[in-house]
């Protein structure tokens, strides 16, 4: 069963899941719970309005592992995952709000940690919604949680931060996205959609 998207929505405004790989990002094809980051790996999180995965926008910054974690020792029995959390741009937040800066960090962790873990190791509070879909990092946004946002309102335009340049085709959420838990799952940060089907 499909889920009807709003009327002229662009997308929703959320927290999307990325994981770095050779200093570029990739939308991550698992949520952050699942996600079992390695030592020396790398994971962002980026807070922005986007359609779907396609379009999903990138953690900004060019630091990677060996940057943020140059600091903290390996120890036996933990892992270290560097961790980048992109607040977004005044464009992206809600209600004219201020975003904070970008913040690294490097996130010592027991070595079955997941991605979420790591999170919540460095970028207290975390708050998550009664569908398990993260709605703020570090107490940011202090209130909402993957809202939709009409074509009017939405501040943030697709550009160069997005996953892929527009291909010509449909700009409107992907069938996958609407689809079916299976699929939404598999597309990571994406999980918002999954929420939304199960309030309907």
């Amino acid at each position: 069963m499909c889920v009807a998207t709003p009327a002229h929505a662009a997308g929703y405004r959320y927290w999307s899941f990325w994981q770095q790989d050779g200093g570029k990002w990739s939308y991550a094809t698992q949520g952050p719970a699942t996600a079992r980051p390695g030592d020396g790996d790398t994971v962002g999180f980026r807070y922005a309005v986007s359609e779907d995965s396609r379009n999903a926008v990138r953690p900004r910054g060019t630091s990677d592992f060996a940057t943020i974690c140059a600091h903290t020792p390996a120890r036996e029995g933990s892992k270290r995952v560097a961790v980048v959390i992109d607040f977004g741009t005044a464009a992206d937040a809600a209600d004219g709000g201020t975003p904070p800066p970008i913040r690294t960090v490097c996130a010592q962790v027991r070595g079955s940690a997941s991605a979420a873990d790591a999170l919540a190791a460095v970028a207290k509070p975390l708050r998550y919604d009664s569908a398990a879909v993260l709605c703020a990092i570090a107490g940011y946004p202090a209130s909402g949680c993957a809202e939709a946002v009409a074509d009017g309102d939405r501040g943030h335009a697709r550009g160069k931060g997005s996953a892929a340049a527009d291909d010509g085709g449909d700009s409107g959420p992907s069938a996958g996205l609407l689809a079916g838990a299976t699929t939404v799952l598999a597309l990571g940060g994406a999980a918002i959609w999954q929420a939304r089907r199960r309030r309907t």
